[in-house]
């Protein structure tokens, strides 16, 4: 399996704690490939593909921000139209359940990468392997 680490990092909503987190991974040289932030009045998740996850969590955590580390699924479909509602279909039929998502466009390919937590990664991968979707794994997306 190609499972992703994902550094998801507990944020409270107030002026500069955004910009204190990313402060934290530029000045450690750790690369975001790719991110998503959800958030309530009060607080947020911040979800992070970097190029250095343990690197990332361990800085994060050395300057007292709760942190943790995920396991995901990473794939690569065409750019086109109803692609991703063909993922979603082949998702929803096989009955695994899909926590969230997130995606990104390559700079330099015609593709759009997804980023899923779902309840069951061993069976994700092998209904994409099946339909022939790519899977992407951590040096993929860091290559990017």
């Amino acid at each position: 399996m190609n499972n992703v680490r994902q550094i998801s990092v507990f944020v409270e909503n107030k002026p500069g704690r955004l910009s204190a987190i990313t402060q934290i991974l530029k000045d450690n040289g750790i690369n975001i490939r790719a991110l998503s932030i959800a958030d309530t009045k009060d607080f947020g998740i911040l979800r992070l593909i970097v190029n250095d996850p343990d690197m990332a969590c361990q800085k994060l955590k050395d300057a007292s921000c709760t942190v943790t580390i995920t396991e995901v699924v990473a794939i690569s479909i065409d750019d086109e139209m109803g692609k991703l509602s063909e993922v979603m279909s082949l998702i929803n039929n096989a009955g695994v359940n899909i926590e969230y998502l997130y995606a990104f466009l390559s700079k330099s390919s015609n593709k759009a990468s997804i980023i899923l937590r779902v309840d069951d990664n061993e069976k994700a991968h092998q209904l994409f392997t099946e339909a022939g979707i790519v899977q992407l794994a951590e040096k993929d997306i860091c290559e990017m």
